[in-house]
């Protein structure tokens, strides 16, 4: 028990005792009062400066991300606080676990529309999972505690605490900190219904063209094990979504693919000639389903999620099972029988032969004309080893690097899924750094999503996060322009970028540099780039009208997947 110790240096050992070594923050008035006891505290935690608030959410989400730990950002108030929505909404639908502490004025001010006041209680109520507002110091050791607890337990996400100043300042006779472990009327894990696990080995011993399809939920659950336990007892093929991806080895054997707007062909189809799809883990989100209409109707569904929220949400399951995957994974293993599905999964490589014809042999080993996307995420797949931490942004690039990344570890994949925010991967590429120092972590970024978190460069070069960085640079917003190409008749309204000198940009951060235009000296750059000691931005000249294939067109039925 600590005696004598005011409001801000309470948030200090709150933090110390949630095992918080790493902040993201960026200070301003009415967050002085926690920055002045962090100075005195520099050897229990580090403070990474971010060179705008939005760059500490993103990097507080790489870091969880990668980590496995809670992710915290720290901003003052009005703008300060303002600048963290959007790295909040982001966490809040990508399920990522972190924890946002606001400053705010004076509770004598509050609704004064003082200096630097905003309701961010108000404003992040809709993007986080819980918020709370402290207005006097004696609440700060019980909402600390519940907020890591919330937004680490069940289906993860973000939680903000906003703190007045007079609380910061308000001195405390004691202190004493207990981690929670239970909210009254909060249930983070569903009970599962042990009908659920039988029902379900029921369809799945019966079925003769089942379907995986997981998702992030997998690795949320540390559940990587028991899904390859499950998939490889019932020899069932499994697609990933974005976010799922790198759950499973890329090159195993019931590895199909990619499902999605710009998924794998065959997964795509092959959905709806499915007898029964399984869901693990994942929430059925449109640019998975495509039309709803269309969606698996000829299938069983079943679906293994932690969220009942999710249940029904968009598509109807038969027999939904409840619960953290990583034990009803395991549930369900007796209950299911030792089979292979050879001829179901061969249709899966016909697909596959058909869309490597044409279209993935042509962007992997593109012989003339301009570089591909391909051909660099070959590049860094032939000097990576399949184990690397990939960061990508938001557009074409993002796409392209998730079909053709190959991941050997699980956590080696961290983008932007449900909120699609550019601006995502650079600081989120030096979150995931400094929260696995010891993989190699590299961020793919177009032109665009690069310049609006730019100045993010200042703290990787302050903070000497290794961080390899990659620019594929087509002088376009390239996913925009591919649709205005495909269904506006190339009317290239306002995506046309006139780009700055990115190499002289990094130089003048001290980050060391360069720019491939040719074919030939793409793979001695990468090489160059992975085995440079320290942070490295690639410029690589891309094709300036590439597009993205298999495509489904927005709205239409997975079944309709272009390849052309």
């Amino acid at each position: 028990m600590l005696k004598n110790i005011s409001g801000a240096e309470a948030v200090i050992h709150c933090l110390i005792e949630e095992n918080v070594d790493v902040l993201f923050g960026y200070p301003g008035g009415a967050i002085m009062p926690v920055y002045d006891e962090l100075y005195k505290f520099q050897d229990e935690i580090h403070h990474i400066l971010t060179r705008h608030e939005q760059g500490a959410t993103h990097a507080a989400q790489g870091y969880a991300r990668s980590s496995g730990k809670v992710g915290v950002a720290i901003a003052t108030s009005g703008p300060g606080a303002t600048n963290l929505v959007t790295g909040i909404a982001d966490a809040q639908i990508d399920s990522t676990p972190i924890v946002c502490i606001t400053g705010q004025v004076a509770s004598n001010l509050l609704g004064s529309d003082a200096f630097q006041e905003t309701d961010i209680i108000g404003i992040s109520t809709p993007v986080t999972k819980w918020n709370y507002q402290i207005t006097k110091a004696s609440e700060i050791s019980e909402i600390f505690a519940k907020a890591f607890y919330i937004a680490k337990s069940g289906r993860p996400g973000p939680v903000l605490i906003d703190i007045t100043k007079d609380a910061q300042f308000e001195m405390l006779n004691s202190f004493e900190y207990q981690k929670c472990n239970k909210i009254r009327s909060y249930f983070s894990v569903p009970e599962t219904d042990p009908e659920s696990l039988k029902n379900a080995a029921k369809l799945i011993n019966k079925a003769k063209k089942p379907f995986i399809v997981w998702g992030q939920g997998v690795i949320l659950g540390n559940a990587e094990a028991e899904f390859l336990n499950f998939i490889e007892k019932t020899g069932i093929p499994a697609a990933w979504t974005i976010l799922g991806l790198s759950a499973v080895p890329t090159d195993h054997p019931l590895n199909v693919g990619m499902v999605g707007m710009h998924g794998n062909y065959g997964p795509n189809v092959l959905t709806n000639e499915c007898d029964l799809l399984i869901a693990v883990g994942m929430r059925f989100d449109d640019r998975v389903t495509g039309n709803l209409n269309s969606y698996a109707k000829q299938a069983n569904i079943i679906h293994f999620e932690i969220d009942p929220a999710e249940i029904n949400k968009n598509v109807k399951a038969d027999v939904p099972v409840l619960g953290n995957v990583k034990i009803t994974l395991n549930d369900i293993l007796p209950f299911l029988n030792k089979r292979n599905h050879n001829d179901w999964i061969s249709k899966f490589s016909e697909f596959y032969d058909l869309e490597f014809k044409k279209v993935i042999d042509k962007e992997y080993n593109k012989k003339n004309g301009g570089l591909s996307m391909a051909e660099v995420i070959k590049g860094i797949n032939d000097n990576t080893n399949g184990e690397s931490i990939l960061v990508t942004d938001v557009g074409q690039h993002q796409m392209v690097a998730c079909r053709y990344t190959k991941f050997n570890l699980s956590k080696s994949n961290i983008t932007s899924g449900g909120l699609g925010t550019m601006g995502f991967a650079l600081p989120a590429a030096f979150g995931a750094k400094i929260g696995d120092p010891k993989r190699e972590v590299i961020a793919v970024i177009g032109d665009g999503g690069f310049q609006m978190t730019i100045q993010e460069l200042g703290t990787i070069y302050q903070s000497k996060a290794a961080v390899k960085i990659v620019i594929l640079n087509n002088n376009f917003l390239g996913m925009v322009r591919q649709w205005q190409q495909l269904f506006f008749d190339k009317r290239y309204a306002s995506t046309e970028m006139l780009n700055p000198d990115f190499v002289a940009i990094s130089k003048g951060y001290f980050i060391e540099s360069k720019k491939v235009t040719k074919r030939e000296k793409l793979n001695e750059e990468i090489k160059k780039m992975i085995q440079h000691d320290g942070p490295y931005l690639l410029e690589v000249v891309i094709e300036k009208e590439e597009n993205v294939f298999p495509m489904i067109p927005s709205g239409s039925s997975v079944s309709d997947v272009r390849l052309e």
